[in-house]
């Protein structure tokens, strides 16, 4: 979608702090973060949210899963725990209808969340 800004992102037309690039996963920091750790895992084909991910290729959630988990490790939280959060819809928060993945950790994560 040309007017997507994860799509733009995913382009390299708008700069961003990748952390992890796989054929069609993209990683980068959050621009307004929410714990020492928060990085955004979007797939690089356009789908708004998690139920269209869900109804995406096979395997297309699974690698970005799959980079979510990376992300962890590499960011060094995978033992310590982290989370992977989708928000699907603006109840639930979505602010940009291009799916990701939040991969949070760093820090005590209370729960219930929100």
């Amino acid at each position: 979608m040309s007017d997507c800004l994860f799509c733009k992102i995913a382009a390299k037309e708008i700069p961003a702090a990748i952390v992890l690039e796989t054929d069609r996963a993209l990683a980068f920091r959050d621009v307004n973060p929410q714990a020492p750790t928060h990085v955004l895992v979007i797939p690089k084909e356009h789908h708004a949210d998690a139920a269209a991910l869900a109804g995406a290729d096979d395997g297309l959630a699974d690698d970005v899963l799959k980079a979510a988990h990376a992300v962890a490790v590499q960011e060094g939280v995978a033992e310590a725990g982290y989370r992977v959060v989708f928000n699907t819809g603006p109840a639930a928060g979505q602010t940009v209808f291009h799916v990701h993945a939040h991969v949070v950790g760093g820090r005590d994560l209370g729960w219930p969340p929100g």
